[in-house]
């Protein structure tokens, strides 16, 4: 999938992920019902999740021997997202710094629990790695469901798609970032995970509430408070990370027409969208209050890979509409076939095998997008644009006034 997207991403160097792909190979009306799916479900849920998940393990420490109560988590979940959105809303420089240091922090806890782990497998505690797969349910839906949850924690390989033109020489640095990106980040998750079951029954794990916590109670102490703080940091840089990319797909829907015209503006004193980032930030905290992150891992990853897989479907249909466009990174035809089909798998199977209305409340909502656009995008049903027209002449003449300077 991160091949395919590296393709499209310098064939097509525009911001939006797969708004600006979409909108190339099928028109306006996928491509909105994408941004619509997006910017009020999709995006801010997993900006939620991330949050909630930073919020649990921050919180842990502070209810040793229970899980901490629903309020304080989410209260905290809440009270991250509007940090972050201030953040990247302020300075597109303080986000980058903020991300670096995150990253930093990460790797320092990922490669700590790694070489535990090692230590420990190197001491003979293999136990739970024997017949590790005993009554694992083993069925279609089943499968999809785990992929579902896998395939989210992966989920970012086409972050950078998002800020293609703030990018310094994409066409080289887009597909350098996945081809090294991608594998690093496999070998630390595989690895991170063996570290955990070999102090950890499947069952145990599944049960903790915050499982790197868990593994740094049992093997790092009484030094396992670096644990939750560390994993805390990793997660905010997650969740920096989603806040930094996504607005920037509010802020290309707003310069289409597909959204109010406030959220293309971009400030002129600190050079962010300003009003797509709140935006954003703001919808995710209205996802904080359903709280429930398995569910909303699974809705979310059902919708996002109808687009996914219309997005690497747009890459094949414009290899024969669009051979005009320069191609730097050309993958061989198979690999998006492969996508395709995966996601045809992962989006049907869990609907044949174990059908649930939320399926279908999820599809009623991306179509329902359909109405919508009909009405202000086609028909230019505009007066929800004049809510921040009034502020377009003045906002122009103060650009002008800084071009002047």
């Amino acid at each position: 999938g991160a091949l395919c997207f590296a393709e499209l991403g310098t064939m097509i160097t525009k911001s939006g992920g797969e708004y600006p792909y979409l909108m190339e190979a099928f028109g306006p009306i996928p491509a909105f019902l994408f941004s619509w799916t997006s910017l009020l479900v999709t995006k801010p849920s997993s900006f939620a999740i991330i949050c909630l998940s930073f919020a649990e393990y921050a919180s842990a420490p502070f209810y040793p021997g229970c899980d901490p109560p629903q309020a304080v988590i989410k209260c905290l979940a809440a009270a991250a997202i509007v940090v972050i959105t201030l953040v990247n809303a302020l300075s597109v420089k303080l986000g980058s710094y903020l991300q670096n240091f995150l990253t930093a922090a990460k790797m320092i806890i990922v490669t700590i629990i790694i070489v535990s782990g090692i230590v420990l497998l190197a001491q003979g505690k293999t136990q739970n790695f024997q017949d590790s797969f005993k009554d694992s349910k083993i069925s279609v839906s089943s499968i999809s469901l785990a992929f579902y949850n896998g395939l989210w924690a992966y989920d970012g390989w086409n972050q950078l798609n998002y800020i293609t033109e703030e990018l310094k020489n994409p066409y080289r640095n887009l597909p350098l970032s996945i081809i090294i990106g991608i594998p690093l980040v496999t070998v630390c998750y595989v690895l991170i995970n063996i570290s955990y079951f070999t102090v950890m029954t499947s069952t145990e794990l599944l049960q903790s509430q915050a499982v790197a916590v868990t593994f740094g109670d049992r093997v790092l102490y009484p030094a396992s408070w670096i644990v939750p703080l560390f994993v805390a940091f990793s997660t905010i840089g997650s969740a920096n990370g989603t806040c930094f990319t996504a607005g920037r797909l509010v802020y290309v829907a707003g310069r289409e027409g597909h959204m109010l015209k406030v959220l293309s503006y971009i400030s002129v004193k600190r050079l962010t969208p300003a009003p797509a980032i709140i935006f954003y930030g703001a919808i995710a905290i209205i996802y904080i209050i359903p709280g429930d992150i398995d569910t909303l891992i699974n809705y979310f990853s059902f919708a996002v890979w109808i687009f996914y897989g219309l997005t690497v479907l747009a890459l094949v249909v414009m290899r024969f509409t669009r051979k005009e466009l320069k191609r730097p990174i050309r993958v061989p035809i198979i690999i998006p076939v492969i996508v395709i089909i995966v996601s045809i798998i992962l989006v049907l199977a869990p609907i044949i095998s174990a059908p649930e209305l939320a399926y279908l409340y999820c599809v009623l909502f991306i179509l329902s997008g359909l109405i919508v656009y009909v009405l202000f995008v086609h028909f230019k049903f505009n007066w929800s644009q004049k809510i921040s027209s009034k502020y377009t002449s003045g906002s122009q003449l103060q650009i002008q006034q800084n071009v002047d300077k």
